[in-house]
């Protein structure tokens, strides 16, 4: 008995059985396929702003569009003229309807023009930055009883704002 060795069987590996994984892995991609098709998402190409010496080698007759958000109100310039419209909050927060009518005008001065630069001051909410951006990009107008949206400066570059009198009034 000593001697005696015990026998041990080979045993063969058991199968994987893999149907009740697949099964729902079918139906997870399906769903995610499906809702692919139904989730988009707005994207916006944003630029830098030109540096100041490309500013100085431009024409004077060309519109360098700048809206500086601040704190306490708006300010509507051109990078070669100056400060064009300060446009403070109102009581019901940014006086949206006025920038737009700023940048209508400024639009009609210059049709061919398509960019303009947002400066940002220091801890500005996004969402302010938003609604400017979505102010300078386009604007709702009444065509025939209909509402559509015209395009006003879509090109937009967004850089930090200067220190509040680092620019002067224009002339």
């Amino acid at each position: 008995m000593i001697g005696r060795r015990r026998l041990r069987r080979r045993r063969e590996p058991e199968d994987l059985e893999l149907t009740a994984f697949i099964n729902p892995m079918v139906v997870l991609v399906t769903f995610l396929l499906v809702n692919v098709v139904f989730s988009h998402s707005s994207v916006l190409n944003l630029n830098l702003p030109a540096p100041s010496t490309v500013a100085t080698a431009t024409p004077a007759e060309k519109l360098l569009l700048e809206i500086t958000v601040r704190k306490n109100g708006l300010e509507v310039g051109d990078r070669n003229r100056g400060r064009l419209a300060d446009l403070p909050d109102t009581a019901n927060g940014l006086d949206l309807a006025q920038l737009s009518a700023q940048l209508q005008q400024l639009k009609t001065r210059y049709p061919e023009q398509k960019d303009a630069t947002v400066l940002v001051e220091a801890d500005i909410p996004y969402d302010r930055l938003v609604q400017v951006m979505d102010a300078v990009r386009t604007v709702e107008q009444q065509v025939d009883g209909r509402r559509s949206q015209a395009e006003l400066f879509p090109e937009i570059a967004i850089g930090d704002a200067p220190l509040a009198d680092a620019k002067p009034k224009a002339k």
